[in-house]
C-alpha cells in the first residue's frame, strides 16, 4: 500500500505493507524524509490529533490507516506551524490521477519567477459574471459549472487559475498549495535490489496511470490580430500544394469572457527551414532560432505555440478544401499529440505552487483545415499533462495504419513502462476499464477556442510585405534587392511604419552582408512602444546609412548587371557614387582570399 505523509516541507509517498508495524513504519517516513526517528511526530489528523506511538507493535491495519490515506508529520518542536500550511484536501483515493493530486507546503517553489499573466490572474478575486440586477454570485466561484456549461459557447474546461481555486479555497487563498507533475520513471537511489531489469519494488515503481480528461486547461482562447497575419501563413500553400509549419509569437492576456481564463495573442508567424509536400513535414535544424527568440524577447514577444496546415484542394474552381478532420477521423492526429506534447514540455508554464517549478504549459497547437463548410478553419488544442508525462518519459507511440490511435510502450530491459489504463462503455453501457494498447488520443486533447477580433489589433503596423524567411522556392528571398524594393514602395510612409514588419526586422539581424544583431536594440524597442521619435534617432545611425548604402548600390538589380570597372568598385558608367565604393560584403564579412564574392563578382577584399 501507499501512504502519503504530509509535512511542513512537502509530500512524499511511502510504500508499506498493511502488516507493518506502526513502529517500523515510522522508521520508513524517517529515512524518506531523512530525520532522526525520534526527530518528529506523525498524526492521523491535520490538527494534531490521533498521534501514532512509535513504539507500539501495532500493524497498520489495526489502526485502520488504508491505501491512500495521508497522514501529517510534524518536527519536534514544530509547535508553531499552523495546521492550515498542512493538506486542506481531502484524502485521494488510489486511483487519483497524478497530475491533479496536490498538497500544501511551506516550500512551494517561491523563488519560481511566474508569467505575467500568472502573477496578474493569481490575485484577482475571479467572480462570476452576472447579469445587471443579479446580484452578487453568493458563493459561486469561477470553477461553477454551472455558469460555465450556460456561458455561449459553452465551456467543457474551467480554466487553471479557476481550477486551482476550486483545489484550494480556503483561509490560505491556495498560498501554499503545490501541484505534482507525473513521472513515469523509475525512481533513482533505491538500493534494496539491483536496477532495472533485474529488480524493481514499490518504492521505486512508478504508478499506473489511468488517463481522464483533464478537468482545466492552461490556454482558454487563441487571438490572431487580424487576418493578414494567417492569410500570408496561409500563402505558401496556395501557392505550391505543399504542407507548413511555423511558430506563434505573441503575448498571453487574460481573457475576459471566462473568469480567471487566459488568451495566446499571436502578432506574427515565423516559418522556421523544414522540408514539406502535400502529406507530410520535416523540421530542419534552424540556424537563425537564438536570433528569433532574442528579437522576440525585445519586443515584448514570446513563442506561444506552433501552426500546421493539413489542407487538400477540393474544388480549385470555387476555392474550397476537403472536410477531413472530423469526429469519424480524428482531429489530431496521435503522432500530431507527440508532436505537441514535445513542444509543450519544451515550453512549461513556470509555476510556484510546482516543487519542480514548473506544472503543465501554456504552448498552443494550431491546425489550418477544411471545416463543415469546405473553407479553411483554424482548430487549436492543447494535449493534457497526462499526454506530456507520456510523451516526456518516452512511453507514447503512434500506431502506423491508425492516425487516431496511440500505443503504450510496453517495458523492455532497456525501459520500464507504468500501465496506461483508460475507461470507456462496452456495448451494454457500463464503463470498463482498458489497456492502452492501442488507445484513443481523445482522451488526450483539449480543445481551445480561435477568434479573430472585430477590431484589428497591429503589433506591426507595416502595410507592405517584406518576404517571409525560408520562402526560397516560392521565388520569395530575404535579400538587399528585396529590401530596396520594399524601401522604395514604404517611401510614403512614416519611418516607423515602414520598419514595424517582424520579417524585415529578422532580416535586419540575420542577413550575412551587414547583420545588425548589436546595433539593433533601439529601433526594436521603438516598434515595441510605438515610439516614432527613437525610430528617427535610429534612422540618422551609422547602420541605417550603410543598409541605405547597401539598397542605393543593388538598386534592384542582380549583381551580375553592374558594370565594373577596375577592380575596387562599378565604374561610373553604372554608378553614380564616388571612386570610394567598396565591396561591404567583402569589407564586413572580412574574407580576403582570392575566391569570388557573390555580391559584387571580384575578388573578396
Amino acid at each position: 500500500i501507499i501512504i502519503r505523509v504530509q509535512s511542513p516541507d512537502g509530500m512524499k509517498k511511502v510504500p508499506s505493507t498493511k502488516r507493518e508495524t506502526a513502529a517500523g513504519f515510522i522508521k520508513q517516513v524517517a529515512k524518506e524524509f531523512g530525520f532522526n526517528s525520534n526527530g518528529f511526530s506523525i498524526y492521523q489528523n491535520r490538527n494534531k490529533t490521533g498521534e501514532i506511538d512509535s513504539k507500539t507493535s501495532k500493524s497498520l491495519s489495526i489502526l485502520k490507516i488504508k491505501h491512500g490515506d495521508m497522514l501529517y508529520l510534524y518536527p519536534s518542536g514544530s509547535v508553531g506551524v499552523p495546521a492550515e500550511v498542512m493538506d486542506t484536501a481531502a484524502a485521494h483515493s488510489s486511483t487519483s490521477l497524478p497530475s491533479t493530486s496536490f498538497a500544501t507546503s511551506l516550500s512551494s517553489s517561491s523563488s519560481v519567477q511566474e508569467d505575467s499573466i500568472d502573477q496578474y490572474l493569481a490575485k484577482q478575486d475571479g467572480p462570476v459574471r452576472r447579469g445587471a440586477g443579479e446580484g452578487p454570485p453568493r458563493g459561486r466561484g469561477p470553477f461553477d459549472e454551472d455558469y460555465l456549461n450556460h456561458l455561449d459557447p459553452p465551456v467543457k474546461q474551467m480554466s487553471f487559475h479557476a481550477y486551482i481555486r476550486k483545489l484550494t479555497g480556503g483561509a490560505d487563498k491556495g498560498k501554499f498549495a503545490a501541484l505534482e507533475n507525473i513521472s513515469c520513471k523509475i525512481k533513482s537511489g533505491c538500493e534494496g535490489h539491483p536496477p532495472w531489469p533485474e529488480g524493481i519494488c514499490t518504492k521505486c515503481q512508478p504508478s499506473a496511470i489511468t488517463l481522464n480528461r483533464q478537468r482545466y486547461r492552461h490556454v482558454d482562447n487563441i487571438m490572431f490580430e487580424h487576418h493578414t497575419i494567417a492569410d500570408r501563413f496561409l500563402d505558401y500553400w496556395r501557392k505550391t500544394g505543399s504542407q507548413r509549419m511555423g511558430y506563434l509569437y505573441g503575448r498571453y492576456t487574460e481573457h475576459k469572457d471566462i473568469p480567471l481564463a487566459i488568451r495566446a495573442e499571436v502578432a506574427a508567424i515565423y516559418e522556421p527551414p523544414q522540408n514539406a509536400t502535400q502529406n507530410s513535414l520535416e523540421l530542419l535544424e534552424d540556424p537563425r532560432a537564438a536570433a528569433v527568440e532574442e528579437i522576440a524577447a525585445k519586443l515584448g514577444l514570446v513563442k506561444v505555440g506552433w501552426i500546421f496546415t493539413d489542407l487538400i484542394s477540393e474544388d480549385t474552381r470555387i476555392g474550397t478544401v476537403r472536410y477531413s478532420r472530423n469526429q469519424d477521423s480524428y482531429y489530431l492526429s496521435a503522432e500530431e499529440c507527440i508532436t505537441s506534447g514535445y513542444f509543450q514540455n519544451l515550453h512549461s508554464n513556470p509555476c510556484r505552487l510546482s516543487r519542480d517549478g514548473h506544472f503543465g504549459s501554456k504552448f498552443v497547437t494550431v491546425v489550418a483545415t477544411g471545416g463543415p463548410d469546405n473553407q479553411v478553419h483554424f482548430e487549436s488544442y492543447q494535449v493534457s499533462n497526462q499526454c506530456m508525462a507520456l510523451v516526456r518519459d518516452e512511453c507514447l507511440l503512434p500506431c502506423r495504419d491508425a492516425p487516431e490511435l496511440g500505443y503504450a510502450k510496453e517495458s523492455s530491459s532497456e525501459q520500464y513502462v507504468p500501465d496506461v489504463f483508460f475507461k470507456d462503455k462496452d456495448k451494454f453501457g457500463n464503463d470498463v476499464t482498458f489497456l492502452a494498447r492501442p488507445l484513443p488520443v481523445e482522451y488526450l486533447i483539449i480543445d481551445i477556442t480561435t477568434t479573430f477580433p472585430k477590431d484589428p489589433q497591429f503589433t506591426f503596423s507595416s502595410t507592405e510585405r517584406f518576404p517571409i524567411e525560408n520562402r526560397d522556392v516560392l521565388g520569395e528571398t530575404q535579400d538587399f534587392h528585396s529590401l530596396s524594393t520594399y524601401l522604395s514602395q514604404s517611401s510614403s510612409t512614416s519611418f516607423l511604419n515602414i520598419v514595424s514588419d517582424f520579417h524585415l526586422l529578422l532580416f535586419l539581424v540575420t542577413n550575412e552582408v551587414m547583420p545588425l544583431r548589436d546595433s539593433i536594440g533601439l529601433i526594436l524597442e521603438a516598434v515595441k512602444t510605438s515610439n516614432e521619435d527613437l525610430a528617427q534617432t535610429w534612422k540618422k545611425s551609422e547602420q541605417w546609412a550603410t543598409i541605405e548604402q547597401l539598397c542605393s548600390t543593388v538598386g534592384g538589380q542582380p549583381p551580375s548587371s553592374l558594370d565594373y570597372g577596375a577592380v575596387g568598385g562599378p565604374s561610373a558608367a553604372s554608378s553614380s557614387s564616388s571612386a570610394m565604393w567598396s565591396c561591404l560584403h567583402c569589407t564586413f564579412m572580412n574574407q580576403p582570399g582570392t575566391e569570388l564574392c557573390e555580391m559584387c563578382s571580384l575578388p573578396r577584399g
